[in-house]
């Protein structure tokens, strides 16, 4: 079993930056992806960032340049930095954390943490 446990979420104004935190225990492996998604009112969620094993990352188009993904080993803690906020980021996001090649259906989700942009 996993336990994910994000914060960092706020209200900030357009142009400004946060970072999320998402805390994980549990079974993990060093092998895991880990990664970021989020879900706006009415839409489906989607995927932010991802880090799997080695460091390889991946992200939305929509946040290219703009959100890193990041991951601590030691603290089986991943990081979403989010620069340049846009009020279209507004969502709740969640963390993932799931075996290596399998589908974020199968992983844990944490509980998300709202973040709203205001423009």
């Amino acid at each position: 079993q996993v336990q994910l446990v994000e914060s960092g979420g706020g209200l900030v104004q357009a142009g400004e930056s946060l970072r999320l935190t998402c805390a994980a225990s549990g079974s993990i492996s060093s092998t895991n992806t880990m990664a970021w998604y989020r879900q706006a009112p009415g839409k489906q969620r989607e995927l932010v960032a991802a880090i799997i094993y080695g460091g390889i990352t991946n992200y939305a188009d929509s946040v290219k340049g703009r959100f890193t993904i990041s991951r601590d080993y030691a603290k089986n803690t991943v990081y979403l930095q989010m620069n340049m906020l846009k009020s279209e980021d507004t969502a709740v996001y969640y963390c993932n954390v799931r075996p290596r090649g399998t589908p974020a259906s199968l992983g844990s989700w944490g509980q998300g943490t709202q973040v709203t942009v205001s423009s």
